[in-house]
């Protein structure tokens, strides 16, 4: 048996998925930024084939993506977020047909075709807000795990406007009202209502059309799927391994050229 591997290495998280050559999910890593990049994407690829119980060597291709997809010296081949989070949504839920990604740094939106491949897309201009980071400044400012963010605020009964768009000064405004005597949850259902906005925003300039998908490490903030949810007028999918998707993306891609295989979906992360 014969694999392929795909590395996303983002700005907060690096992720190693491992395929087998009928497309199943047979190992994974994710491991957070603790080191260089170039460590770091060769100890989760390491992580992967672990998980999977195989020799590196019968790994025979390898893709990287993400913001850091240069630094994988190992990868035979780089490929784009936009492409990867693409056809890993695609593989994920067939139906996939607008695609939003909420990562540390970066926010895209992805209308794709019904064989994965991307129609139009758009992301954040260089500035944070509206991604992870906007969440890390009020984890931070809250001193509060990222985990607990979004059941917090679910509880919110009168939220407040986060005016700033900029992450910068974001912390700065959550502990002026946290001063005021404004409730945690209310501050942050705020910063959560920002965030909803901007990425849908952004959405709607490629199109929102059934079935959404979202997908990056955001999409484990129960809030964020809730909001955005309502802002778009219909369910979302979201798996519970929707922070692998460019990883399998890329490993799908990897797949396709080492074994010609490009019809073939992936199956589901297991």
């Amino acid at each position: 048996m014969k694999y392929t591997g795909g590395v996303d290495v983002g700005s907060t998280q690096t992720k190693a998925v491992i395929l087998d050559e009928g497309g199943r999910v047979v190992g994974r890593a994710l491991l957070d930024m603790e080191t260089s990049m170039v460590t770091i994407a060769n100890d989760a690829f390491k992580a992967a084939v672990a998980d999977a119980g195989i020799d590196e060597r019968d790994v025979v291709r390898i893709a990287s993506t993400g913001y850091g997809r240069y630094n994988v010296s190992f990868g035979h081949e780089q490929v784009t977020e936009i492409s990867c989070h693409a056809r890993g949504a695609v593989s994920l839920f067939p139906g996939t047909r607008t695609v939003i990604d909420i990562g540390g740094q970066d926010t895209k939106a992805i209308a794709v075709k019904p064989d994965g491949q991307v129609a139009d897309f758009t992301m954040n201009d260089k500035c944070a807000a509206g991604t992870g980071r906007f969440l890390g400044a009020a984890s931070y400012a809250l001193e509060m795990p990222l985990g607990d963010l979004g059941p917090l605020a679910l509880q919110a009964r009168n939220p407040v406007r986060i005016t700033t768009t900029c992450t910068v000064f974001a912390e700065s405004e959550i502990i002026s009202h946290l001063a005021k005597g404004i409730l945690p949850e209310d501050v942050l259902m705020g910063v959560h209502q920002a965030i909803t906005s901007r990425c849908v925003s952004l959405a709607r300039r490629v199109g929102i059309h059934a079935e959404v998908t979202f997908t990056g490490g955001v999409s484990r903030n129960v809030a964020m799927v809730q909001l955005i949810e309502k802002a778009v007028g219909m369910p979302i999918n979201v798996s519970p391994d929707a922070h692998f998707c460019g990883a399998l993306g890329a490993a799908l891609v990897a797949r396709d050229h080492a074994f010609g295989t490009a019809a073939a979906p992936a199956a589901a992360l297991a």
